[in-house]
């Protein structure tokens, strides 16, 4: 009994707990990912749509009060950059023709991950022979992903948005 008690201790002492992580959020600022727009949700998300477009982003889902686009980059030969930005429109007066936009951006980073294969050949007077060959499986393999919180990449996004409010509001 005292080696089972013992042999449980050990056990234990390998298993390893979760890691922790201190808390990553503040709710501190409400400008960075929101603005206030002289325009209806659907105006601005229209508007939000239009930025995207004017940048190369490839618009995945677009509807009055929400618009989601995505843009791939190469920095370098093996790794590989997709920017996701949504933009979600919530009316914020009475009358609806003030709008809130929120805007998040993730960035997600790839990078590539070579395996070199082999194989083996049994003969039977001489055993197993394994022989290597220039053979690889290269994968892209998501390594990172992250919120971006520039002040001034979303105050970019909004002044975008804010010029095609305008061409807007001359074609009506």
């Amino acid at each position: 009994m005292p080696g089972l008690l013992s042999l449980c201790g050990v056990l234990s002492a390998c298993a390893s707990s979760p890691k922790a992580f201190p808390s990553q959020e503040e709710f501190s600022s409400t400008v960075t990912y929101s603005r206030l727009f002289d325009a209806t949700a659907a105006q601005t998300c229209e508007a939000a749509r239009r930025a995207l477009l004017s940048q190369g982003y490839i618009i995945s889902a677009a509807r009055e009060d929400m618009v989601e686009g995505r843009k791939s980059f190469q920095p370098e030969p093996e790794s590989h950059l997709q920017m996701e930005i949504r933009v979600v429109c919530a009316p914020d007066s009475p009358d609806g023709k003030v709008s809130l936009g929120f805007v998040t951006a993730l960035q997600d980073v790839y990078a590539l991950k070579k395996s070199n294969n082999s194989a083996s050949l049994g003969v039977g007077a001489l055993g197993s022979v394994s022989l290597p060959f220039n053979s690889s499986n290269d994968a892209m393999v998501k390594v990172a992903s992250k919120t971006i919180s520039s002040e001034a990449f979303y105050e970019r996004f909004f002044d975008l948005v804010k010029r095609y409010l305008v061409v807007d509001e001359g074609l009506n």
